[in-house]
């Protein structure tokens, strides 16, 4: 059918170029699935996991952080480690093309690199997506759906002292399986400073018997088109990672 596909686009005098091809690719994807694009147990699976969220955000003062600290000379938000993020200030001078000119502002800086990477496989024959039901402490609703693995550099190197992010062994390094994006952006540069993230989509071969944790669920591409027009379903940064296919 691909073939048939770029025949008939090269007949009607069109290039076959590679977004040409990409854009065949993905047609196919969704006419392959057309018997697994309905959500509506995929929302009532994230309804569910909603529903018994267990964990609580409540704000508190910057002095009772654990493990974080006020500089007295700077003033700058830190981790005792040095690592993750900090709270600074920048001052910011002829921005002609900005409402006003100069302006002076605190913003998170994190000069790394973090990774939001899917990892996708055939199931059935059918491609489908990983998916990750994740908290986030700042989001407005809990769950949200978010990439297989979305962790900073600091994460993968557990400079937290904590466990390695699920899945980072597929997106590190050459990382384990076939590449099919991989492109680095930059994130939100008006609250974050020098901050960048690589989207990643990996394939995984279809008789690869990866172990799912029970906040994981795979999605067709119809099933994700859909779930993308939803409010609050899909994260931020789980839209980049798409947005770069």
């Amino acid at each position: 059918m691909r073939d048939k596909l770029l025949s008939l686009i090269k007949k009607e005098g069109y290039k076959v170029s590679g977004e040409v091809e990409t854009a065949v690719n993905q047609l196919l994807e969704i006419m392959n699935a057309h018997d697994k694009s309905d959500i509506k147990d995929i929302l009532k699976w994230l309804k569910e996991k909603r529903k018994n969220h267990p964990k609580i955000v409540e704000e508190i003062g910057i002095n009772k952080l654990d493990r974080w600290k006020t500089d007295p000379e700077t003033g700058n938000i830190i981790h005792e480690s040095g690592n993750f993020f900090q709270m600074v200030g920048i001052r910011v001078t002829g921005a002609k093309d900005r409402e006003v000119i100069s302006w002076t502002q605190p913003i998170i800086k994190q000069y790394e690199c973090g990774i939001l990477g899917i990892l996708c496989k055939k199931i059935n024959g059918v491609i489908h997506y990983l998916l990750w039901a994740k908290f986030e402490p700042g989001s407005i609703i809990n769950p949200q759906l978010s990439p297989t693995l979305q962790a900073t550099y600091s994460n993968l190197q557990r400079f937290h002292g904590g466990k390695k992010p699920r899945f980072a062994e597929y997106f590190e390094n050459k990382g384990i399986g076939k590449i099919i994006v991989n492109v680095e952006h930059v994130e939100d540069p008006s609250r974050f400073y020098l901050k960048t993230n690589r989207c990643m989509i990996v394939e995984i071969p279809e008789d690869d018997d990866v172990e799912i944790p029970e906040d994981f669920i795979w999605l067709t591409l119809p099933q994700i088109k859909k779930l993308l027009k939803i409010d609050l379903a899909v994260n931020a940064l789980a839209r980049a990672v798409f947005g770069s296919m």
